[in-house]
């Protein structure tokens, strides 16, 4: 493994995998918090990282965009289990865990930005650890602005799928939950064929522009 790689790993793998991890944590809080308590139940609501790194999602996929120098780089935690059977109301207890995810990257990405604007020029002229610091914020910006525009996407498995579906007509939910099992196959011929990119690229350059 050369430098250049184990420092994009050092640099990339802190604020990509707390960005997955609260997303996933936020989920599970949720749902316990409307009273299902299978993700508690199942150890997910911990900061322990082992606890939701998924092999592909969290290290392989991610990996492979650092490899390739993908302008756009995210991934994804262990889904937590949620049994929307203990919900009083299931349609709109799916859309606030739903939601739950993307609002916590949002909050994420807008802590990061405060933090940012505020010390990045002290922690750029600083010492490695103070550099470094102001790369993962810089990075935890981006990552999580990423991630939550991605997973509100209309499309399932991805949670705007999911709010969605909550929101729809009953029968037009039913329609539309079929389309799951195609909904990974959609993601990747969509970013394979760069569409979900031109969406996610000019915000990305915006936001970069407004870090400078």
């Amino acid at each position: 493994m050369d430098l250049e790689l184990i420092q994009k790993i050092i640099l990339y793998a802190p604020p990509l995998l707390l960005a997955v991890m609260l997303h996933e944590i936020a989920h599970g809080w949720v749902a316990y918090k409307l009273g299902d308590p299978t993700a508690k139940n199942s150890g997910r609501l911990t900061l322990n990282p082992i606890k939701h790194v998924d092999p592909f999602m969290t290290i392989i996929f991610p990996g492979l965009l650092i490899l390739a120098n993908s302008p756009v780089i995210f991934g994804g935690a262990k889904p937590v289990p949620i049994n929307p059977s203990y919900f009083k109301n299931i349609r709109k207890g799916m859309i606030l865990v739903a939601f739950a995810g993307p609002g916590v990257n949002i909050i994420l990405a807008l802590l990061s930005f405060i933090l940012f604007k505020n010390y990045g020029t002290f922690l750029q002229a600083g010492n490695y650890l103070a550099t470094l610091t102001y790369g993962w914020l810089f990075l935890s910006i981006v990552i999580n602005a990423v991630l939550a525009l991605f997973n509100l996407f209309p499309i399932l498995p991805l949670d705007g799928g999911r709010i969605l579906t909550g929101i729809l007509p009953r029968n037009l939910a039913i329609f539309f939950s079929k389309s799951e099992k195609f909904g990974l196959f959609l993601i990747f011929l969509l970013l394979y064929s760069g569409v979900l990119n031109s969406v996610l690229n000019p915000i990305l350059k915006f936001i970069q522009n407004n870090l400078r």
